[in-house]
């Protein structure tokens, strides 16, 4: 996911930055309300960490011009003030999610996985990658009008792959959206299963390949011929 995080202190910048990447995110960095603009009317923005107290334009009121950008970039806000009427106004500025400061990175990135799956009940049917189908409805993979023989946890893989294309997905978001947890499951289990999953798609000639991000996790991608 590209995260854009915006937050006029460098170092929590940084911190930011460096949490999020090691989540596998892409991360860019701005430190007022009108570069992050910039950056995200650029496009591929997809999430934003937005500190309230912004010089020049609060976080609140950047919250609706992001919205008004792109009505389908989340936006979790980041404040040091716990008062009712900050959270209620964050909230109706069309922000998603708001934390106070301090906070855990962990938190932030499960918050991160909550916006995610509050954004998949609006998934697509299908999703189509290359040449290869994923039917969301029949639990169904295929290469033009044949099927990709598929267990339903290849298929679950494949799917959150798929929803994410391009993307580097970690090895604990498949956990978390595959098995249901990340907790005393052994995550090799994951090299596993993506291992199965890219031997069928290569048998079948599919235009899609699994790339590994050593350390991190995968990301399905088109073949480049």
């Amino acid at each position: 996911m590209r995260i854009l995080v915006v937050d006029d202190e460098q170092e929590m910048t940084e911190l930011l930055a460096r949490g999020l990447s090691a989540d596998g995110h892409e991360v860019v960095e701005s430190h007022d309300g009108i570069a992050a603009i910039g950056v995200a009317a650029a496009g591929g923005v997809e999430l934003a960490v937005v500190d309230v107290m912004l010089p020049g334009m609060s976080g609140f009121e950047l919250s609706r011009r992001l919205k008004d950008i792109d009505s389908g970039i989340a936006v979790i806000l980041l404040t040091a003030r716990n008062a009712i009427d900050d959270r209620v106004r964050g909230l109706d500025s069309g922000a998603d999610d708001y934390m106070v400061k301090p906070f855990d990175l962990a938190e932030l990135s499960a918050r991160i996985r909550a916006v995610r799956r509050r954004d998949a009940l609006h998934t697509p049917r299908r999703i189509d990658v290359a040449d290869v189908t994923v039917d969301l409805e029949r639990h169904r993979a295929r290469l033009g009008a044949r099927e990709i023989p598929l267990s339903r946890t290849e298929f679950d893989v494949l799917r959150v792959l798929a929803l994410h294309p391009q993307e580097t997905v970690t090895r604990a978001m498949l956990l978390e959206e595959v098995w249901d947890t990340s907790a005393n499951i052994d995550p090799n289990i994951v090299d596993q299963y993506v291992s199965y999953l890219r031997r069928k798609l290569d048998q079948a000639g599919a235009g899609v390949r699994i790339v590994t991000a050593r350390g991190v996790g995968f990301s399905l991608r088109s073949v480049e011929h």
